[in-house]
């Protein structure tokens, strides 16, 4: 393990009203990162922000954007710029899921998921990529899945853009490998957040719920070692569970995923 500055950095997480994103905010501002807060819920940012500038002394600043929208992370970029808010960490933590077979979901559920899930996260990674190189202080880190290790069928798109976002870190890690910033993908499996409000149903959790601080406290921990892995999985169990995939025929490992998330 070395220990990371977090002090005198600005750390921007995305989906940071609730779930994750909180704890994200909450973990990096402790150790004395000004926060920027992302999400469409404007009041539960603001509420957020009150308490991590009261308790943590830091600049904790509330943007309320719909990462949907076409160019949303452009357009994040081109408002921070104006305001002169230079960010070292980029947390692409916005994301949501839907359980149920593909002909029975919304075209409109499947392509604001792969905008949140996938275009939102190639746009801001784009967008603030140069100067997260360039200050070498901070991390990129974005949040996968252990969906994203296999086919999954009632969760199809989700589980899609999750290996999208694993592969897409992993990529970046080699790519960016001899400068000083740290890339990570974080894979936990089920976790106690509105994930599965919005999902609708447990169903769709396979394995042992995790909490936020286990999540965010293994990502910290991974991006704190000496040489930081391109990603790691959340949790013991899900480790094994993202590793057994590999080892076995591709439509036992369907059949496998099918009933699991099917039922």
């Amino acid at each position: 393990m070395t220990s990371m500055s977090y002090r005198g950095t600005t750390a921007l997480i995305t989906g940071a009203s609730a779930g994750l994103g909180e704890e994200f905010a909450r973990q990096w501002a402790q150790r004395g990162a000004d926060v920027v807060l992302v999400a469409r819920r404007l009041d539960r940012l603001e509420e957020l922000a009150g308490t991590l500038k009261r308790d943590h002394g830091v600049t904790a600043t509330p943007i309320a954007a719909d990462l949907a929208r076409p160019g949303a992370g452009a357009a994040l970029k081109a408002e921070l710029d104006e305001r002169g808010i230079a960010v070292q960490t980029l947390i692409n933590n916005a994301g949501f899921g839907s359980h149920g077979a593909i002909l029975d979901q919304e075209p409109d559920t499947i392509t604001r998921m792969i905008q949140v899930n996938v275009t939102a996260v190639a746009d801001l990674t784009r967008a603030f990529l140069p100067d997260l190189v360039a200050d070498g202080r901070g991390a990129l880190v974005t949040v996968a899945s252990t969906a994203a290790y296999q086919p999954t069928p009632a969760m199809a798109v989700y589980g899609a853009t999750k290996a999208f976002v694993l592969s897409l870190t992993e990529a970046l890690a080699y790519e960016t490998r001899r400068s000083a910033l740290r890339v990570l993908a974080v894979s936990p499996g089920p976790v106690s957040t509105e994930f599965f409000d919005v999902v609708g149903t447990r169903e769709a959790a396979v394995g042992r719920f995790s909490t936020p601080p286990q999540v965010v406290t293994a990502a910290r921990r991974a991006l704190e070692r000496r040489s930081t892995p391109p990603s790691v999985v959340a949790g013991l169990a899900n480790r094994l569970s993202a590793w057994a995939p590999r080892f076995a025929p591709r439509r036992l490992v369907l059949a496998t995923a099918g009933r699991a998330l099917q039922g």
